[in-house]
């Protein structure tokens, strides 16, 4: 059969195909040309959590490729059709393509990927990047509007959290059900029912309706089910973002004793440290183009990274939509502030090792936070900037001034103004943090004459984006030397 009898398959067709669970040694090519971005009949399988198919001697169409590369993607794209008003659908029908109604929305487009046998895959990026379109395009169950996919071998999909499951059958119900969806025979699949009832651990929930369920518990029944059919390549959605941390430990010890044994997998998670330690190579999404393809280490270096420039970016955009400065200005009645007024804090900057305004710093990270002091009415000498950085709750975490720090300031005169930058490694664990400044005039070490002159709460922010070779489970790391000493085994001198 040619490739384009092949790409001309209808959607219902490819759905019977999955669930006789057809037999055969090659691949399968899905391939059209770039016009429309409709499904077909492929939209019945769209909803299905889990797809395995096991190709025909009638898929093998194409030329014949290394059977070490069990999923190959050239030039994938998936296209949408947007339309303003519902009538509008109809109307495009009716017109025959004569008048365009809608607008086309790519939500993948020119995405090249090889996998082969026994290989881990992750795919990285933001929310919307496109991430669960390609593994649905990749699994089968959405065709592509351009490019080709081929497949080798059966492939079991988790792409959306109990999925497939008939709501008001038993978890024992759908399990078989399931299992005749991925092709496996119920004689087959009785054999395996212990294994599956044990991995899933829900007890007598079992047997009740799997309306009943909690979304972890979905998940548990999900899990055990597709990997019950020991695939050749398992597809995984994020189905380990729900459970308990029994359950997401088990599972990513079968998934890696099922690597060890040759599953090819295909692995999509907001977790940069489940990919990094799962996965040989990662892909890096953004937008629905691939940005990145490389080692697991470096995609999840390029993730955090293009998370951090963005994370800035919305930041910086979202401040100026609300009509407010980059930076808190003396002016700005949206922070707190106290003091006599004589020297005002008049500016207040995160900015990164290179200098430049962030919103967005890494653990380990240099930064930077930068004060501009304007002098109202002279105060002499002993100006003292500080800074105190304080977590979501308001609770002080660090900070410092410049008069403990031994950095005299110069003497401000009316309308003269000084910008103290204080530089700090970043040992703060993830998450969004505030900036309060302040300003002072002390000349004794005890503080006894201090007298504070300007502070401004709530006056920048930023946030922390973790470090996967150096997570912080606390408030802040504090460096810690390790020492072993008369180790099990060691003999004392003389």
């Amino acid at each position: 059969m040619s490739s384009e009898s092949t790409s001309a398959k209808s959607g219902q067709q490819r759905s019977n195909d999955a669930r006789r669970g057809k037999r055969g040694a090659g691949g399968a090519i899905a391939e059209v040309k770039p016009a429309g971005g409709g499904g077909g009949g492929a939209r019945g399988l769209e909803m299905a959590g889990a797809v395995s198919r096991e190709l025909s001697d009638e898929d093998q169409a194409g030329p014949k490729r290394d059977e070490t590369i069990m999923i190959s993607a050239r030039n994938v794209g998936k296209r949408y059709d947007i339309y303003e008003k519902p009538a509008d659908r109809l109307k495009q029908a009716l017109l025959l393509h004569r008048k365009t109604l809608s607008t086309p929305f790519w939500a993948v487009r020119g995405v090249d990927l090889d996998v082969r046998r026994g290989e881990a895959v992750g795919i990285l990026g933001r929310n919307g990047a496109g991430k669960s379109t390609l593994l649905q395009v990749l699994a089968g169950i959405l065709r592509p509007s351009e490019g080709r996919v081929q497949r080798s071998g059966r492939v079991a999909a988790l792409l959306e959290l109990g999925s497939g499951f008939n709501a008001d059958f038993t978890g024992r119900e759908n399990v078989f059900m399931n299992a005749s969806i991925l092709g496996i025979p119920k004689r087959e699949m009785l054999e395996r029912f212990d294994d599956v009832a044990s991995f899933a651990d829900i007890g007598d929930f079992i047997d009740r309706p799997v309306k009943t369920y909690s979304s972890g518990m979905r998940a548990r029944l999900a899990f055990a089910v597709n990997i019950a059919v020991q695939p050749d390549v398992l597809i995984v959605d994020e189905i380990l973002s729900v459970g308990d941390m029994g359950f997401k430990s088990k599972c990513m010890a079968r998934l890696r004793k099922m690597r060890d044994d040759g599953l090819t997998m295909l692995y999509v998670s907001h977790s940069a440290e489940q990919v990094r330690g799962i996965c040989d190579r990662g892909l890096v999404l953004a937008q629905g183009k691939s940005l990145y393809t490389g080692t697991s280490a470096d995609a999840v270096k390029h993730y955090l990274s293009l998370v951090k420039e963005e994370t800035t970016r919305r930041v910086i955009e979202e401040e100026r939509r609300l009509g407010e400065a980059r930076s808190r200005s003396a002016d700005d009645g949206g922070s707190e502030r106290v003091g006599i007024g004589h020297v005002r804090v008049e500016q207040v900057d995160v900015l990164d090792e290179r200098g430049e305004p962030t919103r967005a710093v890494h653990f380990g990270d240099t930064m930077r936070i930068a004060i501009t002091v304007r002098c109202i009415e002279p105060v002499g000498e002993g100006l003292s900037v500080s800074f105190v950085v304080r977590d979501a709750v308001g609770v002080d975490l660090m900070g410092t001034t410049t008069f403990d720090e031994r950095a005299p300031l110069p003497v401000l005169g009316a309308g003269e103004a000084a910008t103290i930058e204080l530089e700090f490694e970043c040992r703060l664990r993830r998450g969004p943090f505030g900036v309060s400044a302040a300003v002072h005039r002390v000349r004794e070490r005890d503080y006894s004459d201090n007298l504070l002159l300007d502070q401004v709460d709530g006056s920048a922010a930023f946030r922390v984006i973790r470090d996967v070779d150096r997570p912080v489970h606390y408030k802040f790391h504090q460096p810690v030397n390790v020492r072993v000493t008369d180790a099990p085994g060691e003999q004392a001198d003389g």
